[in-house]
């Protein structure tokens, strides 16, 4: 049996986290070609709900969506590669293979894998690397799942908030102009960050400070 696994939403300042594994067996890669299976961000986003469907029907698999307000308190005690190794090696657990293929998230793709492998518990070989989305087709199909996942997320979340401020969300990264634009105009109407926000992250911290500074004068 063979695994990969990705995650969807490790860098935005809205929404939660997706981690996601596909599992199939000795001799299916091929047929994850044949699917012409890509990374996530290689297919638009109807191409990804079809190939998401496809994949739910022929191979097991799962995700894990870990919320904000997670995020925040599992941050003040563990840095976000350790938190992603965690929730990796508590998806890897829920069915054992012999090779798990993983997307390491370090500089350091050998101590990622390392320390999957401690977190994981049993024997296996892992093979950990940079850009594994896009190198083997399991990790693809993992990543499919999560962003699929993700988007559906954000979503709920953005028809929940826009009901109360009437501004794009945008995509929920702190590079996104809307994105942050939005959490400002909240800040300055409700006095706090929208909820489903990360709190620990640096952009919320500036744009919370920008608009209390603005009230000063």
């Amino acid at each position: 049996m063979i695994c990969g696994i990705d995650e969807a939403g490790r860098g935005p300042v809205i929404g939660p986290m997706v981690v996601a594994g596909v599992w199939i067996k000795e001799g299916e890669n091929d047929v994850l070609k044949k699917m012409a299976i890509k990374d996530s961000k290689k297919h638009t986003k109807k191409q990804r709900e079809k190939h998401a469907k496809k994949i739910r029907e022929m191979f097991f698999h799962s995700f894990i969506i870990i919320s904000p307000e997670d995020i925040d308190a599992l941050r003040s005690t563990m840095s976000m590669n350790e938190l992603e190794i965690h929730l990796f090696a508590t998806l890897g657990k829920k069915r054992e293979a012999d090779i798990y293929y993983i997307d390491s998230a370090d500089v350091d793709e050998k101590r990622f894998g390392e320390e999957f492998k401690k977190n994981l518990g049993f024997k296996a070989e892992i093979i950990s690397k940079h850009d594994a989305d896009n190198l083997f087709p399991v990790v693809s199909a993992a990543s499919i799942i999560a962003k699929v996942e993700r988007d559906a997320e954000m979503e709920k979340i953005a028809n929940m908030l826009q009901k109360k401020l009437d501004i794009p969300i945008g995509s929920g990264y702190p590079s996104d102009e809307k994105t942050r634009l939005f959490i400002k105009k909240w800040i300055e109407k409700f006095g706090d960050v929208p909820p489903y926000t990360r709190r620990s992250w640096k952009t919320v911290k500036k744009l919370t400070a920008e608009v209390k500074q603005k009230k000063l004068f």
